[in-house]
């Protein structure tokens, strides 16, 4: 889920670069236990942060890196960072 977007960047470009990043340099990195937190990760830097709730992840993104404009936010081990409705699904599913 894009949060903020540089003007000049579509958001199907940030969510590819966003996912990128997830899956080749953060996602290996995860212990077990970080299921369900929320990651923000500054596409144009590679810099993310992660923490309990969605609003924990981007504040500390942006007190870290104040000037990042293309931000992706994920859930661990989700499709989706929210669900609307439903049961939420868990990316095996």
């Amino acid at each position: 889920m894009a949060v903020r977007s540089a003007p000049d960047t579509e958001p199907e470009e940030t969510a590819r670069r966003g996912h990128e990043i997830y899956e080749r340099g953060i996602k290996p990195a995860l212990a077990e236990d970080q299921h369900g937190r929320y990651v923000a990760i500054d596409i144009d830097s590679g810099c993310w942060t992660i923490a309990d709730t969605f609003l924990g992840a981007t504040d500390d993104l942006y007190e870290r890196h104040p000037d990042s404009c293309d931000v992706w936010m994920l859930r661990v081990g989700y499709r989706a960072a929210f669900n609307l409705g439903g049961r939420p699904l868990r990316s095996s599913e």
